[in-house]
């Protein structure tokens, strides 16, 4: 098959041989890239059988007749067979042809008999010759017939045209070699015939090459671009600047000027963005996946910040007004205060509640007190308008206003008056809604503290409740007083840690007899020498709380007391301790587990009825053994009916009416007292005896238990008192004894005779 050819062929096919393994390399490195492709992988492959095949055909031309040569001739003819085989794959991959099955097992039937014809024992060699080079022959003119099906069907490029060429150059090459008489010109046509299709194989690999690292930097900019597009997404807040950059990255990328955008919304809070060309210029599907992309990023970008702009407004404004919410009226204070410290202005806060607002949200439902809101967050848009306004709601029915670059304190004065007057709702009732307005003022100089204008503004409003004027303004007179209360709440809170507070007792004696039947335990505050009533701290005490611990601790010094003076002991308690979920275990603590029947819980009468959780616990305390009276009676609001459903056992006249009681006034209240308390079987204690008048009258209306400073003013000890001067009933001196075992108990154990 290799024929007789000079030694100088047989190096030009070596050299060939290296270059098409030069050219192989090339191949590998298209197979290798990212694209991986079917025409690759063939095209790597018949280049390396040519290269084998030059390689072969190189070594034949040194070796001479014998064994070696026949066997380099099988080996050549066998790679000239597999190069007719992966030419049919390999232009199927090219050219998209048809199904290469029947080809394939075509061309390779014929190849099989050219096999069988080496090893076939012939008596004539050119007969096995001739058989094989038949064999070759058909099998060359299948795959010219594949080749021609896949050109005919597909519009082919120009690579695949010149591929076409080098074939049919490779073929020409082979037919003129075997039929041209100069056998020298022949071998070498036939030995380099396979050369053509090999550098076109070639030059399509570097092409492909080259077309796919384009393709794979075109890549990196379309991700690069994405990932631009992205990171600006995440600090842009304009959906329609996001697109003007979506779209301009498009052009860059693309190549394509006629690129545009557009952004719609859709229903739920969505979007919907597109990247298109104006000029209908075709894109391949890379690129236009690389558009949905874009248009995706925007699309997703603009659905974050409508949901953003979305929860901000439910963040900074109220659901119900559409005001903005305290959060809001807190970062709009802070931002306006700091303005006016670098501008020296003012800046005032006007702070509005709603009069009455919870009966009337109690009377007709929550759907009529938010109507009301409403209305009154229309008024005050209205009140003032302008960029140095801002009107908020900080919640319930408390409205604020803002007023950067406020006016003098006198105009301050006649806002606050016409916010007063200007809004009055008739809805209400026979009371009409009004506004409660007080107004503060930060001024360049104070210090920057935006929670204590707010404060300010609040303690104002409710000093315009309290004076009944409807409106004030936080000026100096307040701020002194606001200051003086700051520093005694300072001082109170100290002194319950310090333990300053310590209990005074006050006799409570037989009216008939003077004698001391009881001590009621008055709390007294030393404060730096000076004992402190507790009129003087009793309304601060119950607003922080600190009523609580200094209760507790008249308690505990009540049961001293019993122990040390051996009489029964009276505590006044509050309506806010009844109220605490653990009050019986508190009450426990200070007073100990035994003795109760020795001790009265003295409790007002407006506590009484007004505090829901004080019942249980009194009646709880009273089957212990306890006493329970209703102190200031007669100033409350108790009924006749409701008195006898009360676990109560004493009532004690106000002073208030003993005072009155040498008027036909004040004797006919505490006459009726009397006989509503006979009638309920409750004993009477009356308060405030002062005057020697006042004791011999309550004796006359049947009073057997008085109290006042006449009979003994509150001191750490103990007034005993004898039995009056001629009086029927003479008793024995008390003496003190031991503190009684718990065995012992009883009033007995504690006032033994002598």
């Amino acid at each position: 098959m290799l024929g007789s050819v000079p030694t100088w062929v047989g190096v030009i096919q070596l050299l060939a041989a290296g270059l098409v393994a030069g050219l192989c390399v090339l191949q590998w490195v298209w197979w290798r890239g990212e694209q991986r492709s079917a025409g690759a992988m063939w095209g790597f492959a018949w280049s390396c059988d040519i290269g084998l095949m030059l390689l072969v055909g190189g070594l034949g031309a040194f070796l001479g007749d014998g064994p070696w040569n026949t066997l380099v001739g099988f080996v050549h003819a066998q790679l000239m067979g597999g190069f007719l085989l992966i030419a049919i794959p390999a232009t199927c991959a090219f050219g998209r042809g048809p199904r290469v099955r029947w080809w394939v097992l075509g061309a390779a039937a014929p190849l099989v008999v050219s096999l069988l014809a080496w090893f076939w024992p012939m008596a004539d060699e050119n007969v096995r010759m001739t058989v094989i080079g038949s064999g070759l022959i058909v099998s060359a003119v299948v795959v010219l017939g594949y080749v021609v099906a896949t050109v005919g069907r597909l519009s082919v490029s120009l690579w695949g045209v010149l591929l076409v060429v080098a074939g049919l150059e490779s073929l020409a090459m082979l037919t003129v070699g075997g039929l041209v008489p100069d056998r020298t010109v022949g071998g070498l046509l036939v030995a380099l015939w396979a050369l053509p299709i090999a550098f076109g194989l070639a030059g399509l690999a570097l092409a492909r090459v080259r077309e796919a690292q384009d393709a794979a930097r075109r890549q990196h900019r379309m991700r690069d671009a994405t990932a631009r597009l992205s990171n600006t997404a995440w600090f842009a807040h304009d959906a329609d600047a996001l697109l003007l950059r979506a779209r301009d990255e498009a052009r860059t990328v693309v190549g394509d000027p006629s690129v545009e955008g557009s952004l719609r919304p859709i229903s739920h809070g969505r979007f919907v963005a597109e990247l298109f060309s104006a000029n209908h210029a075709p894109h391949d599907g890379q690129e236009r996946a690389f558009l949905v992309d874009l248009a995706q990023v925007v699309a997703t970008a603009a659905e974050r910040y409508a949901l953003t702009e979305r929860l901000n407004r439910t963040a900074f404004s109220d659901a119900l007004t559409g005001l903005p919410n305290r959060r809001a009226v807190e970062k709009h204070l802070v931002e306006m205060i700091e303005r006016a410290n670098v501008e020296r202005t003012r800046v005032s806060l006007v702070y509005c509640d709603l009069d009455g607002f919870k009966r009337y949200n109690d009377m007709h439902g929550h759907a009529g007190g938010d109507a009301v809101l409403v209305r009154v967050a229309e008024y005050l848009r209205g009140v003032m308008r302008g960029d140095d306004t801002f009107v908020g709601r900080l919640g319930g029915d408390e409205f604020v206003m803002v007023i950067a670059r406020a006016p003098q304190d006198v105009e301050l004065v006649s806002l606050a008056r016409s916010i007063r007057e200007g809004f009055v709702d008739r809805r209400f009732g026979n009371r009409p809604a009004r506004l409660s307005v007080g107004v503060a003022t930060w001024v360049p100089g104070d210090v920057v503290d935006p929670d204590a204008l707010v404060r300010h503004a609040d303690t104002a409003m409710l000093e315009a409740k309290r004076s009944r004027s409807g409106f004030r303004v936080f000026d100096r007179a307040l701020r002194r007083r606001v200051e003086a209360e700051r520093l005694q709440r300072a001082a109170l809170e100290s002194a319950v840690e310090q333990g300053l507070f310590t209990a005074h007792f006050q006799p409570i004696a037989d009216s008939l007899t003077l004698e001391v039947v009881q001590v009621e335990a008055l709390a007294r505050w030393d404060h730096h020498g000076n004992l402190m009533l507790p009129a003087d701290w009793l309304d601060l005490a119950e607003e922080t709380g600190l009523i609580l611990p200094i209760g507790l601790q008249m308690l505990a010094e009540a049961r001293r007391a019993l122990t040390r003076f051996q009489v029964p002991v009276a505590v006044n308690i509050t309506g806010r301790h009844l109220s605490e979920p653990d009050a019986l275990e508190q009450i426990e603590t200070a007073w100990g587990d035994e003795y109760w029947e020795h001790l009265t819980l003295e409790i007002t009468e407006s506590a009484l009825v007004q505090t829901v959780a004080a019942v249980p616990v009194l009646s709880e305390l009273r089957a212990r053994g306890a006493r329970i009276a209703v102190d200031d009676f007669g100033t409350g609001y108790s009924s006749l009916a409701r008195l006898s459903r009360l676990p109560v056992d004493i009532l004690k006249i106000d002073r208030s009416f003993v005072k009155e009681i040498d008027t036909d006034r004040g004797r006919s209240v505490v006459r009726a007292i009397v006989e509503l308390a006979g009638t309920h079987n409750l004993e009477v204690v009356a308060e405030g005896v002062e005057r020697a008048s006042d004791l011999a009258t309550l004796v006359e209306l049947g009073v057997r238990r008085v109290q006042g400073n006449f009979l003994g003013r509150a001191m750490p000890s103990l007034p005993v008192r004898g039995p009056r001067p001629g009086s029927i009933e003479e008793t024995r001196p008390l003496r003190v004894v031991p503190e009684p075992r718990p065995a012992e108990g009883g009033y007995a154990a504690l006032h033994r005779q002598a």
